[in-house]
């Protein structure tokens, strides 16, 4: 069960916060200031800290977060950002935003990625963590198709429901490529606000708006000799489009702020959990940008339509989370098995994993069908 600090939030903040995210499966702590420390946050594990501020000394704990307050502001959201934040939300909070960042978090936190800082290494899962699971034909065809087109450099559009392991696609393409010993770098499109999403990808300039005290490279250099992973693309706007579509196309990006071009080599992998096809028709999507990213297409199956692979990802889980939590891994009855086969799963594996853990740690010393039924 993923893990997340409550920092320096009013009482009813704090209250809604906690309520919604115990609600969603995640265990919750709250701390005021002055009780933050690196060892207070290593001792007790925890995946992503909400806070009010404060966004150098949280950069510091090698834990990822995230800014909730209660007034905000363009240049404040484009300090956090600077200062490494995975989102910057104001109140009302959009609670839908805020658990798909923190699921993003959870979910990247249990792949491998090539920089670990000290904090974070000491919750990683095992290296097999990043594994492709599963033996049906939905995800063998996946396989397949990756084995085809990661060694090319192709752009590539990955397209599924949230949950099914897009992201582990994406990196499963890079890790096969020839640009494997360069950067992976990702941006997530949906949760940078509109204003901030051309200096996150292209950089800025020292000087281009208030809080800009000096050069910044965007994720586009970050990610030169690499591969740039856009998720949720179909959330970003038309005018960060039309750049993107310039980037793709002459393979040069400019700084916000400057009038000079810097070239750049990079694999474009993108993701969306919308039917980017109706959002065209919408107007909501460049034609032009969709056929330049969709060389090739990779759908990501959902769970309900691999249902003969969640005994073995039930399986790899319980492996999983017995490591994470240093106890002997359970034994799933075979009943209990049918019972979490029957069921829909619009969470994906996501979901499945997260009730897995919940019943590692509720049930007994082996998992029945009972135990699934009252904590499913």
């Amino acid at each position: 069960m993923a893990k997340v600090l409550i920092l320096e939030q009013s009482k009813s903040m704090r209250n809604i916060l906690r309520e919604r995210l115990e609600f969603e499966g995640f265990a919750t702590a709250v701390a005021e200031r002055d009780e933050l420390s690196e060892s207070m946050v290593a001792r007790r594990g925890y995946d992503a800290i909400l806070a009010g501020s404060e966004t150098e000394r949280l950069a510091a704990l090698g834990v990822p977060f995230i800014i909730v307050t209660p007034t905000g502001s363009i240049d404040g959201a484009v300090e956090a950002v600077k200062s490494g934040a995975e989102d910057y939300l104001t109140a009302p909070v959009d609670m839908n935003r805020l658990l798909g960042s923190l699921r993003r978090i959870v979910e990247r936190d249990e792949q491998p990625t090539q920089e670990v800082t000290p904090t974070r290494a000491r919750r990683k899962h095992s290296s097999e963590a990043g594994q492709i699971i599963g033996s049906s034909p939905a995800i063998e065809h996946v396989r397949t198709l990756i084995e085809k087109v990661a060694p090319s450099d192709a752009r590539v559009l990955i397209t599924g429901e949230n949950g099914t392991g897009k992201e582990l696609v994406a990196r499963w393409l890079h890790e096969k490529s020839g640009r494997s010993a360069a950067p992976f770098v990702e941006v997530n499109c949906a949760a940078i606000p509109s204003e901030l999403i051309e200096s996150e990808l292209f950089g800025h300039e020292r000087g281009a708006f208030t809080s800009a005290i000096k050069q910044r490279k965007g994720k586009f250099e970050q990610a030169n000799g690499g591969t740039l992973f856009m998720d949720e693309i179909g959330d970003m706007s038309l005018s960060a489009q039309a750049k993107v579509l310039r980037a793709l196309q002459e393979n040069k990006i400019s700084r916000v702020g400057s009038d000079k071009d810097v070239a750049v080599d990079v694999r474009v992998v993108a993701a969306t959990n919308k039917d980017i096809r109706a959002e065209i028709e919408r107007g909501n999507f460049r034609e032009d940008l969709y056929h330049r990213l969709s060389v090739i297409l990779i759908k990501v199956p959902p769970l309900r339509e691999r249902t003969g692979d969640i005994a073995e990802l039930v399986d790899y889980f319980v492996a999983q989370i017995a490591a994470e939590h240093h106890t002997t891994p359970k034994q799933v009855d075979a009943e209990a098995m049918r019972a979490l086969s029957a069921m829909p799963w619009s969470g994906n594996i996501r979901e499945l994993r997260n009730v897995v853990e919940r019943l590692m740690i509720l049930s007994g010393d082996r998992v029945t069908v009972e135990d699934v039924k009252l904590y499913c």
